[in-house]
């Protein structure tokens, strides 16, 4: 499979020394996306207060190819440290979303806390997407699971 090319546009209000996305070691998974944010926030930051919700701007706009998705999931250390975490996780962006490219970010922490101009927010993973056709049938296969649902399968 060929790698996919992510293309990226600036917002024209958008700090072009902000580092664009990208791979911090040779395996990881999500390229990290920054906090691009608007000249007037830039000095002090945006707070997050405990339980609030915000959408952190990166700056960016994006054209995703077609048949990929790009994952938007927290940072882990931002969720160990300070509770922050995405309420939607991963959040996906779609192939033809053409808007701002922003970041759903909740502090489940105690405290509040403050989002800095250029600091890593999330992190993207480009996966591939397949899409389903739905059918109505008269009967669905029988398993071992069968209608069993939310810790159906036991805790061990």
């Amino acid at each position: 499979m060929d790698t996919p090319v992510i293309k990226l546009i600036r917002e024209d209000w958008a700090d072009a020394d902000v580092a664009l996305p990208r791979y911090e070691t040779s395996g990881a998974a999500g390229a990290d996306l920054r906090a691009n944010l608007r000249p007037e926030d830039r000095e002090a930051g945006l707070v997050l207060a405990p339980m609030a919700r915000m959408i952190v701007p990166t700056g960016l706009r994006v054209e995703i190819p077609e048949g990929f998705e790009m994952q938007i999931r927290p940072r882990s250390g931002l969720a160990y440290k300070h509770g922050l975490s995405l309420p939607n996780t991963p959040g996906t962006i779609d192939s033809d979303y053409r808007g701002p490219l922003g970041v759903l970010l909740i502090n489940f922490g105690s405290a509040p806390y403050t989002v800095t101009h250029g600091e890593r927010v999330a992190q993207a993973v480009i996966a591939p997407v397949v899409q389903a056709r739905f059918d109505t049938v008269d009967l669905l296969s029988d398993t071992q699971r069968g209608a069993g649902g939310f810790g159906s399968t036991g805790t061990a």
